[in-house]
């Protein structure tokens, strides 16, 4: 009886569009305008204020640059030596606490961006300016993340490199690369 499959499949997933909110395609935005920060969702506030990557670091990452912690989740399966795991924790120590830093400061930017709209303050100099700032502070958190896995790749052994890539997932393109070899 594949037909009565086929139509009771069709029936759920029709049920379920039928179910689901509709959203206006001229109006995208609904419902954003109740948030703290407009431009950001409690996720991203959140992810900004535990200095968490956010992707921020892909391009190392899926290039044969691991990022400390990830590494540090996969310590034991690596083979990490004492020393190597405790460099590790300290380079994300030390990533987490500039990444916090500077999330901190982009979340203020844009309550203070927002604010300048809210109040009815906005003009193209404010604006110009503090759009300016904020797209240098995300920079500065990008090379953040990005320069720690240039350090994290670095204290791994080739082989390290490649099982972690292997146990991500990824394919390695960067057999080339030059790191230590213990």
């Amino acid at each position: 009886m594949p037909r009565v499959d086929s139509m009771l499949m069709l029936a759920a997933v029709l049920g379920a569009a039928i179910a689901w909110p509709a959203v206006r395609a001229d109006a995208p935005y609904a419902g954003l305008e109740h948030r703290r920060i407009k431009v950001l969702s409690t996720e991203q506030v959140d992810d900004l204020l535990r200095g968490r990557g956010m992707g921020l670091a892909l391009p190392a990452e899926l290039n044969g640059y691991p990022g400390p912690r990830h590494v540090l989740d996969l310590a034991d399966r690596l083979g990490l030596t004492p020393e190597q795991r405790s460099d590790t924790e300290r380079l994300f120590q030390d990533m987490q606490a500039g990444a916090m830093a500077l999330g901190e400061r982009i979340v203020a930017g844009e309550a203070a961006l927002d604010e300048l709209f809210a109040a009815g303050r906005a003009s193209e100099t404010a604006v110009r300016q503090a759009a300016l700032e904020l797209g240098r502070l995300e920079g500065e958190l990008r090379a953040l993340h990005l320069n720690y896995h240039l350090a994290m790749r670095d204290l791994l052994t080739r082989e390290q490199t490649a099982a972690y890539q292997e146990l991500k997932g990824y394919r390695s393109h960067a057999s080339g690369h030059r790191h230590k070899s213990h």
